[in-house]
């Protein structure tokens, strides 16, 4: 065997750019999502925007209680997200969780670990795209159990929306919402969406619904705002990403009202 070569040390060091990507998205999901993940690789991954996940330990079913339990892991999952480094915007990617939790909570947990950084929950995301539209008469479309589905209600309410119809399906673990096909649930909003209607939110980050957007959206005909396009549409435009991304839903064309 030949001697290994002289390992020489360059005389000069390239230099550095501020950051790898110019803008960083953290993404904190359960230990047992399908879903987000791809979702944000798919709307928000850019070679402009980076994505960056932690996981934080979940156990079915998804009822209240359980969900509540996520609450201690927030801090501790948003430090794994490039400790010691900022980001311009970290979403919690549960949003029946977010409800039963409460934002406020969840953004000062998050604080705790990387403060000053904007927070985004599913709900409050849902919020703002509906808000964006100017609708205030909606019907909400859940894969959960009633009891899971209340506080999704109450939310929605507090937020001075009127709900006209509330439609759940019973699931009580996340992994099996994951698997609903995105054609069925083009005809399920079709079937929850009331008359009166004048959006419709479907609730879930499990829920592939980014991929049957524009299908429920003609469906329907009027816009449709889920869990993960809207934290998507608002992680974007904290990064400054005004692009419109129609085959995402009509949200993905709106500017995001600030304040």
């Amino acid at each position: 065997m030949k001697p290994l070569p002289e390992i020489k040390v360059h005389w000069k060091r390239p230099p550095l750019d501020d950051r790898p990507l110019e803008r960083r998205v953290g993404l904190i999901i359960l230990a047992t999502d399908h879903t987000s993940e791809p979702d944000f690789r798919r709307m928000v991954a850019s070679e402009r925007i980076g994505v960056y996940v932690a996981r934080i330990p979940y156990k079915n079913p998804t009822t209240p209680e359980n969900l509540r339990k996520m609450q201690p892991a927030l801090t501790a999952g948003a430090a794994l997200i490039l400790p010691d480094e900022p980001l311009d915007a970290i979403c919690y990617s549960c949003t029946s969780a977010s409800v039963v939790i409460g934002d406020a909570e969840i953004e000062a947990a998050v604080a705790a670990a990387k403060p000053g950084v904007p927070v985004v929950t599913p709900p409050m995301a849902g919020v703002r795209g509906l808000n964006a539209f100017g609708v205030r008469r909606i019907s909400i479309l859940t894969p959960y159990t009633v009891e899971t589905s209340r506080p999704m209600a109450a939310y929605f309410a507090a937020q001075g929306f009127e709900i006209v119809s509330f439609t759940c399906l019973g699931f009580e673990d996340d992994r099996e919402m994951a698997r609903i096909a995105p054609d069925a649930l083009v005809d399920l909003a079709r079937e929850a969406t009331d008359p009166s209607a004048e959006a419709l939110f479907v609730s879930c980050t499990a829920l592939r619904a980014a991929l049957a957007i524009s299908g429920m959206e003609a469906a329907i005909g009027r816009p449709v705002v889920t869990s993960n396009q809207a934290s998507a549409w608002n992680c974007l435009r904290l990064c400054g990403d005004e692009t419109a991304r129609p085959e995402f839903g009509r949200l993905m064309t709106l500017p995001m009202k600030r304040g």
